[in-house]
């Protein structure tokens, strides 16, 4: 019998955890203060300045927030040995994996069941991070890894590439309840690529029903693979380039219910099946992966004339 094995990143001291006690925040009454009246029934009272351990913190908000946490942002050490001056920022790579598994393990307990957590990180530890999230988070609640352009401008000094970016990692907490906000679409109206006109003049375009890309055999989703019939009653399949059996995009249900979406086009090698997109339905699109400097700013701190 052999003993069932998962992919898991490892480090010198892994198997050390902190012993942890319950913990409670005190409040510091001379520290506190708010407005003295509420002006809307949506005023916020709640919001909280801790100081101390973070992860002695992340122990005691524990009891009260676990599964109620819906946006989680954090800033850890880059672990470059170049942060502030009383920030222990330069600890060994192992230390430093361990710190952030025992805080991460807890900040997965306190997201809700629709939430994300955000990880700001520059290359030295991001790409361990992602592994380290993938373990704790589960590798199919990944949901993107953004690309934030810091600087504006080139580093002359650098030694031998100028980097101009860090990393957001963003997983879900369980990506299938996880919904993220749209952005405004285009308000000049619908982009180029909107080339085609229906019967009752809505400009759409047309996009493969059969999935491109990744993840696009039918081994991947086996019940994505079914007959769909062509305008002369030929029975249609998914099928690759290389001829291998593919997967369509939609399940069987839904090319029942969106039938009218679909438009069949048949070249030589046959019938393919193609979807429509309305350009009047895509008033808002998805956040991008590249975030620019244009768009959230930058890092440096520049001395005004």
């Amino acid at each position: 019998m052999t003993k069932k094995q998962k992919l898991e990143l490892t480090w010198i001291g892994k198997e050390n955890r902190p012993r942890l006690e319950p913990r409670i925040l005190l409040e510091d009454p001379e520290k506190s203060y708010h407005a003295r009246h509420r002006v809307t029934d949506n005023d916020l009272f709640d919001n909280r300045l801790i100081f101390g351990d973070n992860l002695l913190a992340l122990k005691a908000l524990e009891q009260e927030f676990a599964g109620k946490i819906k946006c989680i942002y954090i800033d850890p050490p880059y672990n470059t040995g170049s942060a502030f001056e009383h920030y222990d920022d330069g600890i060994e790579h192992s230390l430093w994996l361990a710190l952030m598994r025992d805080r991460l393990e807890i900040l997965q307990q306190l997201l809700s069941n629709d939430g994300a957590i955000w990880v700001n990180l520059d290359d030295n530890e991001a790409h361990y991070c992602k592994v380290l999230c993938d373990e704790i988070f589960g590798r199919v609640n990944f949901v993107a890894n953004v690309i934030w352009e810091k600087s504006d401008s080139p580093r002359m000094d650098a030694q031998f590439f100028s980097t101009r970016h860090d990393h957001i990692l963003v997983f879900a907490k369980d990506a299938a309840a996880f919904k993220v906000n749209k952005l405004d679409g285009n308000a000049e109206g619908p982009a180029e690529h909107y080339d085609k006109v229906d019967e009752n003049g809505r400009p759409y375009y047309l996009k493969p029903l059969r999935t491109m890309g990744g993840e696009d055999s039918r081994a991947d989703r086996p019940t994505m693979f079914f007959e769909l019939t062509a305008p002369d009653g030929t029975k249609v399949v998914p099928i690759r380039k290389d001829g291998s059996e593919g997967r369509w995009r939609w399940k069987k249900e839904r090319t029942a219910k969106d039938k009218h979406l679909i438009e069949w086009i048949k070249g030589r090698a046959g019938w393919s099946a193609y979807y429509r997109i309305y350009g009047d339905q895509e008033s808002s699109r998805p956040p991008e992966t590249i975030w620019t400097h244009a768009d959230v700013g930058v890092t440096e701190l520049r001395r005004r004339k």
